[in-house]
């Protein structure tokens, strides 16, 4: 597949940057991201309107109104080679990459990146500010995934091919990456690194104490993740409000 074909396909969602096997898990797709990247070296750098300048092949999506897609007045950018499904909502500023997919009912609030190749599901909440971070290379290197109906706070980080599975819910403030450890205080273990974040988990930050007697000393602590519950009727009540604004 050319690289011209891959970006019309990954823009109308016949193509994915990364898929999940039987068993939930997902992997990252290399030919799509070796794609991406050979659309790269084929560009070349061009001006466009508002003194930007980019990749000549790479320009900012537009929408028509029949596509189903309010991308609100502010700055936000689609680039091109991302897909945008009917009934996203994208306040600005927001930013979208290359090879990211963002499926049906999603909303995109101000400030929030949704990085290169990531995979956001239906009906997700992306608060303002959250960063959802992208990956091109290493090239085997899984991106990051947001699957169906998770609500992500104000302020949230996710880095380093970080899954949240199905209905989570993370408060304002949440940092996940492949460092960063998440102590599920309900079932009383610490989740394995590379671990998914469980299906309908709600995770706050959390702190724990640094190692070595001089850290102890000082007070210093390290961030951690904190599952605190799983969603409940009253803990999804909470979450009305979001499908009013919709």
């Amino acid at each position: 597949m050319s690289w011209l074909s891959l970006l019309n396909n990954l823009e109308n969602g016949t193509v994915r940057a990364a898929t999940q096997d039987e068993q939930g898990n997902w992997h990252a797709n290399v030919e799509v991201k070796q794609g991406i990247l050979e659309a790269f070296r084929n560009g070349t750098n061009t001006e466009f309107p508002g003194g930007f300048v980019d990749k000549d092949n790479l320009a900012p999506q537009g929408f028509a109104a029949k596509a189903g897609v309010r991308m609100v007045p502010g700055g936000s950018s689609v680039r091109r080679g991302a897909y945008v499904a009917a009934g996203t909502i994208i306040m600005p500023p927001a930013y979208v990459n290359i090879g990211a997919y963002i499926d049906e009912g999603t909303m995109v609030d101000s400030h929030a990146l949704v990085g290169s190749c990531a995979q956001i599901g239906k009906n997700v909440h992306l608060s303002a500010a959250v960063q959802v971070g992208g990956v091109l290379e290493p090239i085997g290197a899984s991106p990051v995934v947001v699957e169906d109906n998770a609500f992500i706070g104000a302020g949230c980080v996710l880095v380093e091919g970080v899954v949240v599975k199905k209905g989570a819910v993370l408060a304002p403030g949440v940092r996940l990456s492949a460092s960063i450890p998440v102590y599920d205080c309900v079932n009383e273990r610490v989740l394995e690194k590379g671990e998914a974040i469980p299906k309908n988990a709600i995770v706050i930050p959390g702190s724990r104490p640094a190692k070595g007697d001089w850290a102890q000393q000082q007070g210093l602590s390290l961030s951690c993740a904190l599952i605190v519950k799983y969603r409940d009727e009253q803990s999804d009540a909470a979450l009305e409000l979001e499908e009013v604004l919709r």
